[in-house]
Protein backbone atom coordinates (compact mmCIF):
# COMPACT_ATOMS: atom_id res chain seq x y z
CA UNK A 1 0.00 0.00 0.00
CA UNK A 2 1.68 3.47 -0.86
CA UNK A 3 0.88 6.30 0.56
CA UNK A 4 -0.55 9.19 -1.27
CA UNK A 5 0.82 12.85 -0.48
CA UNK A 6 -1.27 15.71 1.44
CA UNK A 7 -3.08 18.01 -0.84
CA UNK A 8 -1.91 21.98 -0.93
CA UNK A 9 -5.27 22.81 1.58
CA UNK A 10 -4.56 19.97 3.53
CA UNK A 11 -1.24 21.22 4.92
CA UNK A 12 -2.70 24.65 5.05
CA UNK A 13 -5.16 23.15 7.29
CA UNK A 14 -2.67 21.56 9.34
CA UNK A 15 -0.49 24.83 9.54
CA UNK A 16 -3.57 26.43 10.85
CA UNK A 17 -4.22 23.79 13.43
CA UNK A 18 -0.39 23.59 14.73
CA UNK A 19 -0.58 27.86 15.56
CA UNK A 20 -3.54 27.72 17.45
CA UNK A 21 -2.56 24.49 19.27
CA UNK A 22 -0.47 24.77 22.70
CA UNK A 23 2.63 22.69 22.99
CA UNK A 24 2.26 19.47 24.99
CA UNK A 25 6.11 19.65 26.51
CA UNK A 26 7.30 23.79 25.88
CA UNK A 27 10.50 22.76 27.46
CA UNK A 28 11.50 20.32 24.68
CA UNK A 29 13.20 21.59 21.63
CA UNK A 30 12.25 21.57 18.35
CA UNK A 31 14.84 19.07 17.37
CA UNK A 32 14.94 16.57 19.96
CA UNK A 33 12.53 14.14 19.78
CA UNK A 34 11.70 11.08 22.09
CA UNK A 35 13.15 8.28 20.35
CA UNK A 36 10.12 6.33 18.03
CA UNK A 37 9.16 3.38 18.33
CA UNK A 38 9.71 1.02 15.30
CA UNK A 39 6.60 0.30 13.04
CA UNK A 40 4.78 -3.38 13.23
CA UNK A 41 5.28 -5.51 11.00
CA UNK A 42 2.20 -6.29 9.30
CA UNK A 43 0.60 -9.61 10.17
CA UNK A 44 -1.29 -12.07 7.71
CA UNK A 45 -4.78 -12.38 9.41
CA UNK A 46 -5.64 -15.76 10.05
CA UNK A 47 -7.97 -17.67 8.00
CA UNK A 48 -10.79 -18.53 10.19
CA UNK A 49 -14.18 -17.05 10.39
CA UNK A 50 -16.46 -16.36 13.74
CA UNK A 51 -19.16 -17.31 14.62
CA UNK A 52 -21.97 -15.28 15.75
CA UNK A 53 -22.29 -15.54 19.78
CA UNK A 54 -23.75 -13.35 22.63
CA UNK A 55 -22.34 -12.63 25.26
CA UNK A 56 -22.85 -15.08 28.47
CA UNK A 57 -24.37 -17.95 26.08
CA UNK A 58 -22.64 -20.37 27.39
CA UNK A 59 -22.75 -20.12 31.06
CA UNK A 60 -24.57 -22.12 33.16
CA UNK A 61 -28.23 -20.30 34.54
CA UNK A 62 -27.47 -21.61 38.42
CA UNK A 63 -24.30 -22.36 39.81
CA UNK A 64 -24.28 -26.07 41.17
CA UNK A 65 -24.55 -26.70 44.35
CA UNK A 66 -23.51 -28.69 46.80
CA UNK A 67 -25.89 -31.57 47.57
CA UNK A 68 -25.30 -32.83 51.69
CA UNK A 69 -27.19 -35.72 52.52
CA UNK A 70 -28.81 -35.89 55.27
CA UNK A 71 -27.54 -37.60 58.70
CA UNK A 72 -28.90 -41.37 59.18
CA UNK A 73 -31.03 -40.43 62.10
CA UNK A 74 -32.87 -37.58 59.62
CA UNK A 75 -33.58 -39.87 56.91
CA UNK A 76 -34.76 -43.15 58.57
CA UNK A 77 -37.48 -40.77 60.72
CA UNK A 78 -38.36 -39.12 57.25
CA UNK A 79 -39.02 -42.65 56.14
CA UNK A 80 -42.41 -43.65 55.88
CA UNK A 81 -44.02 -45.62 58.40
CA UNK A 82 -45.06 -49.05 57.17
CA UNK A 83 -46.02 -50.71 60.18
CA UNK A 84 -48.80 -50.07 62.83
CA UNK A 85 -48.66 -46.53 63.49
CA UNK A 86 -50.15 -47.21 67.11
CA UNK A 87 -46.83 -49.89 67.65
CA UNK A 88 -44.58 -47.29 65.75
CA UNK A 89 -45.31 -44.76 68.37
CA UNK A 90 -44.89 -47.15 71.30
CA UNK A 91 -41.78 -48.37 69.56
CA UNK A 92 -40.03 -44.66 68.87
CA UNK A 93 -41.22 -43.64 73.05
CA UNK A 94 -39.25 -47.64 73.89
CA UNK A 95 -42.15 -48.95 75.35
CA UNK A 96 -41.57 -52.08 73.16
CA UNK A 97 -39.25 -54.48 74.12
CA UNK A 98 -36.96 -56.10 71.86
CA UNK A 99 -37.34 -59.62 71.34
CA UNK A 100 -33.54 -59.53 70.66
CA UNK A 101 -30.40 -57.97 70.34
CA UNK A 102 -27.29 -57.99 68.45
CA UNK A 103 -24.14 -55.87 69.46
CA UNK A 104 -22.14 -54.72 66.80
CA UNK A 105 -20.32 -52.40 68.79
CA UNK A 106 -16.48 -52.65 68.27
CA UNK A 107 -16.44 -55.19 65.04
CA UNK A 108 -15.17 -54.70 62.04
CA UNK A 109 -16.97 -54.12 58.72
CA UNK A 110 -16.11 -57.31 57.42
CA UNK A 111 -17.16 -59.37 60.34
CA UNK A 112 -20.36 -57.45 61.05
CA UNK A 113 -22.25 -57.65 57.80
CA UNK A 114 -22.64 -61.52 57.98
CA UNK A 115 -23.09 -61.07 61.41
CA UNK A 116 -26.27 -58.39 60.60
CA UNK A 117 -27.35 -60.99 58.00
CA UNK A 118 -27.47 -64.17 60.09
CA UNK A 119 -29.19 -62.47 63.24
CA UNK A 120 -31.68 -60.69 60.89
CA UNK A 121 -32.89 -63.78 59.04
CA UNK A 122 -32.63 -66.12 62.46
CA UNK A 123 -34.52 -63.67 64.24
CA UNK A 124 -37.65 -63.50 61.58
CA UNK A 125 -37.55 -67.52 61.32
CA UNK A 126 -38.15 -67.47 65.10
CA UNK A 127 -41.20 -65.41 65.17
CA UNK A 128 -39.59 -62.10 66.03
CA UNK A 129 -41.01 -59.18 65.41
CA UNK A 130 -39.09 -56.42 67.15
CA UNK A 131 -35.02 -56.86 67.54
CA UNK A 132 -32.40 -54.45 68.84
CA UNK A 133 -29.21 -53.97 66.27
CA UNK A 134 -26.50 -51.75 68.43
CA UNK A 135 -23.56 -50.04 66.13
CA UNK A 136 -22.48 -47.77 68.91
CA UNK A 137 -22.46 -43.98 67.75
CA UNK A 138 -18.73 -44.25 66.72
CA UNK A 139 -16.26 -41.92 67.76
CA UNK A 140 -14.55 -38.73 66.07
CA UNK A 141 -11.16 -38.56 64.20
CA UNK A 142 -8.19 -37.63 66.18
CA UNK A 143 -6.90 -36.10 62.76
CA UNK A 144 -9.65 -35.03 60.20
CA UNK A 145 -8.59 -35.29 56.66
CA UNK A 146 -9.50 -33.85 53.41
CA UNK A 147 -12.64 -36.17 52.72
CA UNK A 148 -15.03 -35.67 55.73
CA UNK A 149 -15.81 -39.36 56.37
CA UNK A 150 -19.02 -40.03 58.94
CA UNK A 151 -19.03 -40.72 62.39
CA UNK A 152 -19.82 -44.42 62.94
CA UNK A 153 -19.09 -46.39 59.94
CA UNK A 154 -21.62 -48.88 61.55
CA UNK A 155 -23.83 -46.73 62.14
CA UNK A 156 -23.75 -45.75 58.60
CA UNK A 157 -23.71 -48.90 57.09
CA UNK A 158 -26.23 -50.59 58.80
CA UNK A 159 -28.85 -49.15 57.48
CA UNK A 160 -27.80 -49.73 53.99
CA UNK A 161 -26.98 -53.21 54.49
CA UNK A 162 -30.81 -53.87 55.73
CA UNK A 163 -32.34 -52.05 52.68
CA UNK A 164 -30.60 -54.52 50.63
CA UNK A 165 -31.30 -58.38 49.31
CA UNK A 166 -31.16 -60.70 51.26
CA UNK A 167 -32.41 -58.36 54.54
CA UNK A 168 -34.43 -56.22 52.62
CA UNK A 169 -37.19 -58.94 52.43
CA UNK A 170 -37.37 -59.73 56.24
CA UNK A 171 -37.14 -56.01 57.44
CA UNK A 172 -40.39 -53.39 57.45
CA UNK A 173 -39.23 -50.74 59.56
CA UNK A 174 -35.65 -49.41 60.41
CA UNK A 175 -35.89 -46.53 63.18
CA UNK A 176 -33.17 -44.81 65.71
CA UNK A 177 -33.95 -46.62 69.28
CA UNK A 178 -35.31 -44.50 72.07
CA UNK A 179 -32.16 -43.55 74.62
CA UNK A 180 -33.39 -46.08 77.16
CA UNK A 181 -32.41 -48.90 74.23
CA UNK A 182 -29.08 -46.97 73.30
CA UNK A 183 -30.33 -43.77 71.23
CA UNK A 184 -27.84 -43.35 68.49
CA UNK A 185 -25.76 -46.21 68.69
CA UNK A 186 -28.34 -48.64 68.00
CA UNK A 187 -31.68 -48.95 65.62
CA UNK A 188 -34.84 -50.79 66.24
CA UNK A 189 -35.36 -53.41 63.21
CA UNK A 190 -39.17 -54.12 63.27
CA UNK A 191 -39.47 -57.51 61.05
CA UNK A 192 -42.07 -58.67 58.29
CA UNK A 193 -44.00 -62.27 59.64
CA UNK A 194 -42.70 -65.12 57.57
CA UNK A 195 -44.66 -66.52 54.78
CA UNK A 196 -45.80 -69.81 55.14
Amino acid sequence: MTRRKLTRDEVDLWRKVVRQADRLHPERLDGVHPQTLPKPKPTKPLPMSLEPFELGQAARANPARHALSPSVTDRLSRAPVQMDPKAYTRMRRGKLKPEGKLDLHGMRVDTAHPALTRFILSAQAQGKRLVLVVTGKGKYRDEPGPIPTPRGVLRHQVPQWLSLPPLAQAVLQITPAHISHGGEGAYYVYLRRMRG
